[in-house]
Formats: C-alpha cells, sequence, structure tokens
C-alpha cells in the first residue's frame, strides 16, 4: 500500500481516489498519519482535478496547532498509508510461485494440478483480502459541522424566545451547540449558533424553512460556516 511520490499528478490522483470513501488516513478521526501525509503534500491540492484530496488537506490544517498532540506514529514510513488493492494479493501469489521454483505458475502451465494449485492459492488470497476489508465494519455516517445565522425582525424581538424555537426544532441527526449574540447595529443582535448535522439525514434547506416559520422572531436564517467532519 503507498500514495507513491505526492508531489506528483499521480500520487495526488491516488490520494483523492482513496479519499474518495475515506475520511482521514487511519481510522475515523484526524492522526499522525494524517500529518505525515498532509506534509508530504505540501500545499493545497488543486479541489477542481482532485476535491477530495483538497477536502482533507483542509480539515487536517485546521488542526494543525494540534499535531503533536495527535495519537499514532509520528515516525512512521509514508509507505505504510495509502490504498490496499486487490492486485497485491495476486502479485504476492505470482512472487511466492517464482520463490518456489515455478512450483506454481499463473500464466499457464501444461501441468492441470498446478494450474488448479495456482487458481486455488489466488482464490485464498482474496477471500482473505475480502475478509479484512468487511472487519473493519460499516463507516461512520458523513457529518458536517455549521454555523447558523438568525437574524430577528428588529430590535424589540424577544431573543429569548427566538433562541428557544431554534432549540426546540428536533431532527433526527441533529445536534445543536453552542451559540452567541452578534450586534449588528441600531441595538439589533443576530443569533449565531452552531451545529453538527449527518448529511443524509438532514436537510439544510429544510430546518432554515423550519426555524423561518416563526414569523414573529425571525427575519431570516443564512449558513456562515460549513465544514465537514
Amino acid at each position: 500500500m503507498a500514495f507513491g511520490d505526492l508531489s506528483t499528478p499521480i500520487g495526488l490522483s491516488r490520494l483523492n481516489e482513496f479519499l474518495l470513501k475515506e475520511s482521514f488516513i487511519s481510522g475515523y478521526t484526524p492522526s499522525q498519519a494524517d500529518v505525515i501525509v498532509f506534509k508530504a503534500v505540501g500545499s493545497a491540492p488543486d479541489s477542481q482535478k482532485y476535491p477530495y484530496a483538497a477536502r482533507w488537506y483542509t480539515t487536517i490544517a485546521a488542526h494543525e496547532s494540534e499535531f503533536s498532540s495527535l495519537p499514532g506514529d509520528a515516525s512512521a514510513d509514508i509507505s505504510s498509508f495509502g490504498p490496499e488493492l486487490v492486485e497485491e494479493a495476486v502479485s504476492t501469489t505470482a512472487a511466492e510461485g517464482d520463490d518456489d521454483d515455478d512450483d506454481v505458475d499463473l500464466f499457464g502451465s501444461d501441468d492441470e494440478e498446478e494450474d488448479a494449485e495456482a487458481e486455488k492459492l489466488k482464490a485464498q488470497r482474496l477471500a482473505e483480502y475480502q475478509a479484512k476489508k468487511a472487519s473493519k465494519g460499516p463507516k461512520p455516517a458523513a457529518k458536517s459541522i455549521i454555523t447558523l445565522e438568525v437574524k430577528p425582525w428588529d430590535d424589540e424581538t424577544d431573543l429569548d424566545e427566538l433562541l428557544a424555537h431554534v432549540k426546540g426544532i428536533e431532527m433526527d441527526g441533529l445536534v445543536w451547540g453552542a451559540h452567541q449574540w452578534i450586534a449588528v447595529g441600531y441595538g439589533i443582535k443576530k443569533l449565531q449558533i452552531n451545529l453538527v448535522v449527518e448529511d443524509e439525514k438532514v436537510s439544510m434547506d429544510e430546518l432554515q424553512s423550519a426555524i423561518e416559520e416563526d414569523e414573529d422572531h425571525v427575519q431570516s436564517t443564512d449558513v456562515a460556516a460549513m465544514q465537514k467532519l
């Protein structure tokens, strides 16, 4: 397993393909594996050519102040990280066949018993790979952390009632976080509140519509920031 030279288009393409299905280089949270690969990449990948690698790079960059405290082996070799390929199993089988003085010929042999043994060994390798892959279990649900702004009508709007309405909205996959009031002028303050959502369960359009149904308190809502977890 390896990405190759991450300063080249080929290396970045492998990284991008890997991150299409993975959130981090190893495991489900940032670790020293991400730090090692992050440093090897060097700068943010082109988001047009490598969107998944670019998104990952931005996420890890946000943890740069925590690099030294992230879990994992900081001295690990970068070649120990990367996509697992089925071809590796086949290549290993072929290499072992060469070491055994051509006891197993994957490219065709006149001896039917040798061919059968080679196919059996290859099938075993592939089965072991699939079992290892399956043992990792299902991936955690994709989530986003969002900063939402809610604007009241004027300085006479009851902000406590506005906040109670917003936090009173419950959806499967929605978790409300901290909030603060931001002055916008003329004595008016808007609500800025953080939330975490499961992407497949929560529609931001539906959530904003639910908040704006409180026409007595809410003038409008806007997404100020959004980042994948």
